[in-house]
């Protein structure tokens, strides 16, 4: 049997992780000497390699000095916390990646503790030491202080360090000296990671860490042979640990172990094997793989609860249906129930009215990427703005909190700390790092709505910001959610030059002339907290003394670029967003400008 080891790679987002399982890969032999391999080889998705970030948790596995070496790589970004939290059941130890720079940020203290929560094996590894601006010895100290705080045991305390260059693919056991090459890793990896029990005299049982979906043989469940030995074509039984009535029989058709970038199909894998299985139609995260004779379902990780929400429903502006390809309550409906079968942090609930679905996830990133997605596949549909979830403890009404880190330039710390105290935060600390600092609050996650546009603005781009759920807390009172107004069409049309020439006095444009709008639609931000309606679609009026180019002296000032993140941080609490697979589209939900005022008398009425 070959000697074995299982490891995730955890960080924060942007601290190399997928850079390092690419040098791994490749100086372990996995790719050819005259192989041209992409940047990010594990980023697989459009959007993952778009966005510079890893959505989705993947498996990968090597072999060196003739042991195998399974490999997850993870996340880093907070909202996609629930692919790091199922997958840690798969593995025996983790390799910490931590930034030499930056040291330990939310997501670093989040899955770490999680780790430990699990009794795994640590191995601290500080990458990017070549940066100019490393803080080696202070990192190390952060990173000893994170352990202690999250009640690390003595022998986890006493987790080996090593310093890496992750883009030069080299390692050492000293930050100072300069590694050739990723030799020291593997070899820690070897001599500290345990091999795990590869128990094969009693019966089956796999638990199902995560599911993939083929269009030929539907779907793959993903985990780890706990004991006994899986082969091909053997009668199995699925269970739920949580549902007892859920029993039901099943073949395994195909087996695949991972290999480098792909899949081997093998004719039986045994305990400590992660592997992938075909032939089970109704599979899902959390399910037991058991032999028949031994039904013993496994408990699952307990995966963190939702702490924000928006409302998918069908699209019923004016132009609905004439970009998209899935526009029915039904297509909707499928589609968000396939995705849950592989993110076990989403929610989904129908409403009442059988058009609209409220979908909770960890964060406005989660939900953009899930729209973001469904946009690309052909959907169109509309969402609300985010909402957060709130709960009820000892009688008080309470509301998510999260713990925010901001590394910003020294004469940037007083706006940040202003902006933030507006937004009912809580200060925490404010710690120097050289011509940077690091400010942490605890701001109701409602808070955060629209926020990261400021800070940029505030930082002259230069700000570093992470958030992380950090617990529930008493409401904290009203916050304003935009300090501006929205300007509306008037009329449905397409936009011209003249029209466009007198709104622009009112505010900022998202249109340029040749857009097609309707009544209704908000086609520019104004700089008062009121609405207001502009004309976009009118037209000079013809005259006898009209000279012939006098419209060419009509300047336009370019209208603003609105991303997919920036127009949810935008909506008002009376908006909706069009999403199509060509536009995004924000608009009043009230779309008559005469209801619409009179909804709003009603409500300054009381």
């Amino acid at each position: 049997m070959t000697p074995l080891r299982n490891i995730a790679i955890i960080a924060h987002v942007d601290h190399g992780k997928t850079t390092l399982v690419d040098k791994m890969l490749s100086q372990a032999g996995v790719f050819r000497d005259n192989q041209v391999v992409a940047e990010r080889v594990m980023d697989s998705g459009d959007l993952e390699r778009e966005r510079g970030i890893t959505i989705l948790a993947k498996n990968t596995a090597l072999s060196y000095d003739g042991v195998k070496i399974n490999i997850v790589d993870t996340p880093g970004h907070a909202d996609f916390g629930g692919e790091v939290e199922r997958i840690l059941k798969m593995v025996n130890g983790v390799l910490l990646l931590v930034d030499a720079a930056e040291g330990p940020m939310p997501q670093t203290r989040f899955v770490l503790g999680r780790a430990l929560e699990l009794g795994h094996r640590v191995i601290v590894v500080v990458n990017k030491i070549d940066r100019p601006d490393a803080r080696v010895t202070e990192v190390i100290d952060e990173v000893l202080e994170l352990l202690l705080e999250l009640d690390a045991t003595d022998f986890q305390l006493d987790s080996p360090m090593v310093f890496c260059s992750a883009r030069r693919g080299t390692a050492a056991y000293s930050p100072d000296v300069e590694g050739t090459d990723l030799v020291p890793l593997f070899r820690t990896i070897i001599d500290y990671i345990p091999e795990p029990e590869r128990n094969t005299e009693t019966p089956l049982q796999l638990l199902v860490s995560s599911v993939d979906y083929n269009e030929y043989v539907g779907r793959i469940a993903i985990g780890r042979i706990e004991r006994g030995v899986l082969r091909q074509n053997q009668e199995i039984a699925v269970c739920d640990f949580h549902d007892e009535r859920s029993l039901r029989k099943a073949k395994a058709v195909n087996i695949y172990e991972f290999d480098g970038l792909g899949r081997v199909a093998v004719e039986s894998a045994a305990a400590g094997d992660i592997v992938a299985l075909s032939g089970i139609p109704d599979v899902t995260i959390g399910d037991t793989i058991c032999a028949p004779s031994a039904v013993e379902p496994l408990p699952f990780v307990q995966i963190s609860a939702p702490t924000m929400e928006m409302t998918f429903s069908v699209n019923n502006s004016p132009f609905a249906g004439t970009e998209g390809k899935f526009v029915t309550t039904r297509n909707i409906r499928d589609r968000l129930t396939r995705e849950m079968l592989k993110d076990v942090s989403l929610r989904v609930a129908e409403l009442t009215d059988s058009d609209s679905f409220n979908v909770a996830g960890r964060g406005e990133m989660h939900l953009s990427i899930l729209i973001e997605t469904m946009r690309r596949e052909g959907y169109e549909f509309q969402v609300s703005p985010p909402r957060v979830l709130t709960r009820e403890i000892d009688g008080k009404l309470c509301e998510p909190v999260e713990r925010l880190v901001a590394d910003v330039p020294e004469n940037s710390v007083g706006a940040v700390i202003d902006k933030l105290s507006q937004r009912r935060g809580e200060f925490v600390e404010v710690t120097p790092m050289g011509a940077r600092t690091r400010v942490t609050f605890l701001v109701p996650s409602r808070g955060l709505f629209g926020y990261r546009s400021e800070f940029l603005t505030d930082t002259r781009g230069e700000g570093i910001m992470a958030s992380l759920f950090e617990k529930y807390e008493p409401w904290r009172g009203e916050i304003s959610r935009r300090g501006t107004g929205s300007l509306v069409a008037f009329e449905t049309g397409e936009a011209v030059g003249y029209g466009l020439f007198g709104a622009q006095d009112r505010g900022q444009l998202f249109i340029s002339p040749g857009t097609k709008v309707y009544a209704g639609m908000v086609v520019g931000v104004s700089p008062k907290q009121d609405d207001i309606t502009v004309n976009v679609c009118k037209r000079k009026q013809l005259t006898n003394m009209r000279a012939s180019g006098s419209d060419d002296s009509l300047r336009l000032t370019p209208p603003r670029q609105m991303s997919l993140e920036q127009c949810l941080e935008f909506l008002a609490d009376d908006e909706l967003l069009e999403v199509t697979p060509q536009s995004l589209r924000l608009r009043k939900s009230v779309l008559d400008h005469s209801a619409r005022l009179r909804a709003v008398s009603k409500k300054k009425n009381g």
